[in-house]
C-alpha cells in the first residue's frame, strides 16, 4: 500500500514517499496521508523549510494502477478519488506556508509530476524523467490537475505530455524553467539538504510572506498586485534584526 513519512530535526523537515516496489507509485492512503501531513507542518510555527522526496532512488512513478480498477470505472467513485482524495494532499502543498524542496530522482510520472509541481524549488538528478503517459492507460487528466501541470511546466510542454505521452530528460525541463537545478545523482541528496539549510538560514517570515505573496499574484495574475496587508511586516522582529544586522555587519539571528 505504500507509506508517507515524515521526519522533522529542528526548524527542517523531510517527507518521504515510500511505496518501492512501485517506484513509489502514490496509493489511495498516501494520497491521504500526504494531505494529513503537511496540514500537520503547515501550522508549525518554527518550521523552515521541507524537503520532499522518495524512496529508493525514484520520486514518484505516478498513481498506484494495481488499485484502480476496484474504482475507476463508476463515474462517482472517480470522482472521488480526485476531488476528495487526489487533490486535497496537492492543495495542502500548495497551501503551506513553509518552503517546499522536492528531491527529484528516478522517475517523476503522472502523480509524482503534480506533486513536483506544488513545490517551491524543484532539485533533479541528471538521469530523472518526467512524463504524464496515461493516454497509454486510456484516460485523461483531472481537470484541476492538468490546470497545475500546464501552469507550472508550461502547456506545450504538458499537451506533448499528455497527447504523446512524451518523456522529458531533466535537462529538457531545466531549460523551460520547471527545474531550478540539475545535479548528479551522487550529489542531488547533498544539494537537497544544502539548499534547505541556506533557506532555513534566511528570514523565515519572509518566506512564508514571499509564498503568500506568489500565491495571490498566481490566484488573481491580472489583478491588483498590492493589498491591504502588504506592508504590516513594518514592525515586526525579523525585519528590524535583517536591517539592524546588515548595518552592524553580522550575521542576522533570525
Amino acid at each position: 500500500m505504500g507509506t508517507v513519512s515524515l521526519d522533522r530535526q529542528g526548524s527542517l523537515a523531510r517527507l518521504t514517499l515510500s511505496n518501492p516496489a512501485k517506484f513509489n507509485a502514490m496509493s489511495r492512503s498516501m494520497w491521504r496521508e500526504l494531505t494529513m501531513l503537511v496540514d500537520d507542518l503547515s501550522v508549525m510555527p518554527d518550521l523552515r523549510c521541507v524537503i520532499l522526496a522518495g524512496e529508493g532512488g525514484h520520486f514518484c512513478a505516478g498513481g498506484d494502477i494495481g488499485e484502480y480498477p476496484a474504482f475507476r470505472f463508476d463515474e462517482a467513485s472517480l470522482r472521488a478519488f480526485h476531488e476528495d482524495e487526489v487533490w486535497p494532499a496537492l492543495q495542502a502543498l500548495l497551501d503551506c506556508p513553509v518552503p517546499l524542496l522536492a528531491q527529484i530522482e528516478g522517475n517523476c510520472m503522472g502523480a509524482g509530476l503534480e506533486i513536483a509541481s506544488c513545490c517551491d524549488i524543484r532539485l533533479a538528478s541528471a538521469s530523472a524523467r518526467f512524463g504524464a503517459p496515461i493516454a497509454r492507460l486510456g484516460f485523461p487528466m483531472a481537470p484541476r490537475e492538468a490546470r497545475l501541470v500546464a501552469r507550472e511546466l508550461g502547456t506545450t510542454v504538458a499537451r506533448s505530455m499528455l497527447l504523446e505521452a512524451s518523456v522529458y530528460s531533466a535537462e529538457a525541463l531545466l531549460g523551460t524553467g520547471f527545474l531550478t537545478a540539475v545535479v548528479s545523482e551522487a550529489a542531488v541528496a547533498v544539494e537537497a539538504s544544502t539548499r534547505s539549510e541556506r533557506i532555513a538560514a534566511l528570514g523565515p517570515q519572509s518566506a512564508r510572506l514571499n509564498k503568500q505573496t506568489l500565491r495571490r499574484l498566481q490566484a488573481d495574475p491580472t489583478g491588483d498586485s498590492t493589498w491591504d496587508d502588504a506592508y504590516a511586516y513594518a514592525s515586526n522582529n525579523e525585519h528590524r534584526e535583517g536591517i539592524a544586522a546588515f548595518l552592524a555587519k553580522r550575521t542576522p539571528a533570525f
